[in-house]
């Protein structure tokens, strides 16, 4: 846990220090007047995306929220989780999508929400879907979310940059050469930002692991509710994954490479009951993993971390 600490703070100083460096050329090149406006207009979008964030994803979801009347099991569930945890009990909602998922959003830790889709109830046993739960509140928890708005801030600065250098930039300056120079390198900069905000967003996933069994829950439920998780996105029509494809970060899993994972993931299930077992478990702790070069690239290109590696990573606390 310490080393994912560690990777996480490096990651954030050298996305702090790459945007130092981008403000210094535009203040030499553009001027701070210029540099103002876009800093604020970046900013502005941002707080119109934290605003109406959490109304998008309802509304892509389908998210209806339920009283303790309506599934008073689960409701007992999460508060027992968010007390274990220290944070208010989030809203609960259920999503109506036949997908097995689940997810948290919300602004704040006061704000946070955390739905289910109808296919995870059908999926998952009480034990493995309490480990999802635990798992989504911790997000709540590490304030995931606004982590990883204001990280993606400077990808974002880096490209509207570059685009209003590109097509914007005077004459003068075009003719010299020197705002073509420092458009190649804002573009250059923003596919290497863009990659690293998508590593901090799959460390955040291993700390959201780590956070459930905090909570109590076994690596062995987590590990069976995400082998489970894979095989219900991989048998799912490709039109729904489709309809759902914009809010994928939000999921326990990458939903685009499910029918990739499964393949890899089934031979974790030893006996063939279509779980992961403490012992099998225990089996893949012994095993070394190594990802091919196209997972490589798969998993830098994604939100999630590879799951294989994912599921590796809880057996080590088993």
């Amino acid at each position: 846990m310490f080393s994912l600490t560690l990777r996480l703070a490096i990651l954030v100083g050298i996305l702090f220090g790459i945007l130092f460096i981008v403000i210094t050329l535009l203040m030499s090149y553009l001027g701070v007047a210029n540099l103002y406006v876009y800093i604020f207009f970046t900013f502005f979008f941002v707080v119109i995306q934290y605003l109406m964030g959490p109304k998008i994803v309802e509304m892509a979801m389908r998210v209806k929220y339920i009283g303790k009347s309506d599934l008073p099991w689960l409701h007992e569930m999460v508060d027992d989780l968010a007390r274990k945890a220290g944070v208010p009990t989030p809203r609960i909602g259920v999503s109506f999508i036949n997908v097995p998922n689940a997810f948290a959003f919300g602004r704040s830790i006061r704000d946070g929400r955390v739905c289910v889709t109808k296919g995870i109830m059908q999926l998952l046993s009480q034990e493995e879907l309490k480990a999802v739960l635990g798992h989504e509140i911790s997000h709540i928890k590490n304030r995931d979310v606004l982590f990883i708005t204001f990280l993606s801030v400077i990808p974002l600065i880096l490209y509207w940059t570059f685009w209003r250098l590109t097509f914007f930039g005077s004459y003068s300056r075009r003719r010299e050469g020197g705002s073509a120079l420092i458009a190649l390198v804002m573009l250059i900069l923003y596919f290497i930002t863009n990659l690293l905000v998508l590593y901090a967003s799959r460390i955040r996933e291993y700390f959201a692991d780590k956070g459930s069994l905090d909570l109590g829950n076994q690596p062995s439920s987590l590990a069976s509710a995400l082998y489970k998780l894979v095989y219900g996105a991989a048998k799912a029509p490709k039109e729904q994954l489709g309809q759902i494809e914009g809010v994928k970060a939000f999921f326990l899993n990458d939903l685009s490479r499910a029918r990739k994972e499964i393949k890899e993931l089934a031979d974790l299930d030893l006996d063939r009951s279509g779980t992961i077992d403490p012992y099998e478990l225990r089996q893949l702790q012994k095993k070394q993993i190594r990802l091919n070069f196209s997972d490589r690239i798969m998993e830098a290109l994604s939100t999630h971390p590879n799951m294989l590696k994912r599921i590796k990573q809880l057996s080590q606390y088993s």
